[in-house]
């Protein structure tokens, strides 16, 4: 099946209110038709997600915006969180769940990231489901387990229609921010199981239309070895986000 490739910018936590503006700007000023073969979508800090979705819509040009993170609840006396609804109302299409670093640095178990993709999934939000192992894992040989357990638990409870509205982002920590990148072969076979889990779950039908994406430290020098494996549909992108011109050319890597 032909996936619609997919390109999602985390610009984590960089980017105050005025730069955003900047980026979101420049980014739309080098839009151009071919894009419409390839979603993209760009995940602001919250403060950032008005502002950048006011200028795409200004500009009308068909970047989605997503956050970064959400609550299950949908208000209450949660502090520092925010909810489902409040994303609905600024426009968010999508929202990244169960990153490596909210798992990794805040706590976050696979439990709290079935909780978040239900509750997005209920309004409509497209969840981005983060799944990924540490390098102990991989080297003591258990990534596939690993990741494929990740992937049952973000599902669980989840039925076929709804899985259809999710994207699984594959992320190995140990190439977060930090340089390395798995190689193609690496990212496929990872990639190629979470699909074999997905069909496991749906059966091959559902599983062939969800797209999974890599999200360690793709960027113009890599991005096409990558998007070339059979089972890898796009890239949730961090540090190559944050610059329109490399983003940009992701982007056009993909159509």
């Amino acid at each position: 099946m032909a996936r619609k490739p997919l390109m999602a910018g985390n610009w984590k936590m960089n980017k105050t209110i005025g730069e955003a503006v900047v980026l979101a700007q420049d980014i739309s000023n080098q839009y151009d038709d071919r894009w419409d073969a390839c979603d993209v979508v760009v995940c602001p800090p919250f403060v950032d997600l008005k502002p950048a979705k006011t200028v795409f819509e200004f500009d009308r040009v068909p970047v989605g915006v997503g956050a970064q993170n959400v609550y299950w609840e949908e208000k209450g006396a949660f502090t520092g969180e925010i909810s489902v609804p409040m994303l609905k109302e600024i426009g968010c299409e999508w929202c990244i769940i169960g990153h490596s670093e909210r798992r990794g640095y805040f706590g976050e178990t696979n439990e709290d990231v079935n909780k978040k993709a239900k509750a997005l999934l209920s309004a409509g939000i497209h969840p981005i489901i983060c799944v990924g192992e540490s390098l102990a894992v991989r080297d003591a040989g258990d990534a596939l387990e690993f990741v494929c357990a990740q992937v049952r638990a973000a599902f669980a409870g989840i039925d076929a229609a709804q899985a259809n509205e999710c994207v699984v982002a594959y992320e190995p920590i140990w190439a977060i921010g930090t340089g390395r990148t798995a190689t193609p072969e690496q990212a496929q076979e990872v990639c190629s199981a979470i699909r074999a889990t997905l069909s496991e779950l749906y059966g091959a039908e559902v599983s062939d239309a969800i797209r999974v994406l890599y999200g360690g430290s793709m960027n113009p020098g890599n991005v096409e070895m990558l998007i070339a494996q059979p089972d890898i549909d796009g890239g949730l992108i961090g540090g190559a986000a944050l610059e329109a011109s490399s983003f940009v050319q992701l982007i056009k890597a993909c159509i």
